[in-house]
């Protein structure tokens, strides 16, 4: 399946510049893998030393947070825009 991936500012140095990329994969797992292929390094930033998403980065396919659905086995059907947003964190 192909999808598109939104990429924050903090990883575009991993995609050239880019704010949006292709990628294949019937699961976000499938869709990580694809990324890392073609752009590599993005995955360690992605997930965490056990291969499981890092706890501030979210996830979502097609607006839905992937934590409440099958995490990194969620589908990503064809055409399916994926967007990873690091969490922010700040105060007073």
């Amino acid at each position: 399946m192909s999808v598109k991936v939104r990429i924050p500012t903090i990883l575009r140095t991993y995609t050239g510049g880019r704010s949006e990329v292709p990628a294949e994969g019937e699961n976000l797992s499938q869709v990580i893998e694809s990324l890392e292929r073609n752009h590599p390094g993005i995955a360690a930033r992605v997930l965490d030393d056990q291969g499981k998403l890092r706890r501030f980065v979210n996830v979502y396919v097609n607006d839905d947070d992937v934590r409440f659905e099958d995490g990194l086995g969620t589908a990503t059907p064809d055409g399916a825009g994926i967007s990873i947003i690091p969490a922010v964190a700040g105060g007073c």
